[in-house]
């Protein structure tokens, strides 16, 4: 027979895990819903306060035959107190897109409004609503990536946890909130430690799987906010491929708000 002290040790493991279980309950809500929007308000939460910040990226364009062309860009980033982040990506190779600058105003609610700059036509194009699910300058990113992914603009549902890449993970899904979106939902991998995303998947309006983010490389800046160095999408209907690779982070550089204006895209070169 087990003596008493054996038991204890048999049963300790069990009682603790319906401990965390019942912390848990507490922690998250007791819907799939609720756990999931308290997870992505969380993620968001963690980023807060990092004011503006700048970096350059590299653009590698991949067809389904191997072949690969870079462009490399600058980017530049205020945060909001009260709304989206504001962003503007000014590209500096190869020659036929030099000079080219996007501006965009992510809002909380409602349409984002995006500007395209193009330096052949000097002029400064809109990018409409109905086109936010199209291509950025040829990417497997489109418009509606590019900008910063709000709470608001997604409804929320927890689905399970998983281990990603030696990383336990919370696994939501996100559905656009705006009926013009190019996806009918997205399913979102987050670090439970970091409150990260590690990966996305992306499904188009046929409810097919259209695309995969794999975020990795993350390093952490001013002890608090997460950065990632590479970004690789794979678009599984095409089987083409974009990988931005950041580098050179800079954060509180003093950008304000007059740094992101439609004049300030043709004084991008």
């Amino acid at each position: 027979m087990l003596s008493l002290h054996q038991n204890k040790k048999i049963t300790s493991p069990v009682i603790t895990a319906l401990l965390v279980g019942l912390l848990s309950s507490f922690a998250f809500g007791s819907t799939p819903e609720e756990r999931g929007l308290e997870i992505a308000i969380e993620v968001d939460k963690r980023d807060n306060g990092y004011n503006d910040s700048t970096s350059t990226l590299e653009m590698i364009l991949g067809n389904k035959y191997g072949e690969s062309t870079t462009r490399t860009m600058r980017n530049k980033t205020l945060e909001q107190p009260d709304d989206g982040d504001k962003s503007q990506i000014t590209f500096d190779n190869p020659r036929d897109v030099k000079g080219t600058s996007f501006l965009s105003y992510t809002h909380k609610k409602g349409s984002d409004d995006q500007w395209l700059y193009l330096p052949g036509l000097k002029r400064v194009k809109r990018i409409s609503s109905s086109n936010k699910s199209g291509p950025f300058m040829g990417s497997e990113f489109a418009f509606e990536d590019i900008s910063s992914q709000e709470v608001e603009k997604y409804t929320y549902k927890y689905l399970k946890e998983e281990t990603l890449n030696g990383r336990d993970t919370y696994v939501l899904e996100r559905d656009p909130v705006d009926p013009k979106s190019g996806y009918t939902k997205q399913n979102v991998w987050i670090d439970k430690e970091r409150y990260i995303a590690m990966k996305i998947d992306f499904y188009d309006r046929k409810s097919s799987l259209l695309k995969t983010l794999t975020i990795t490389d993350y390093k952490q800046y001013l002890d608090k906010f997460w950065r990632a160095d590479k970004w690789e999408m794979v678009n599984h209907q095409t089987g083409k491929t974009t990988i931005l690779n950041y580098s050179k982070w800079n954060f509180k550089t003093g950008l304000k708000d007059k740094h992101f204006t439609k004049n300030s895209l043709k004084r991008s070169r």
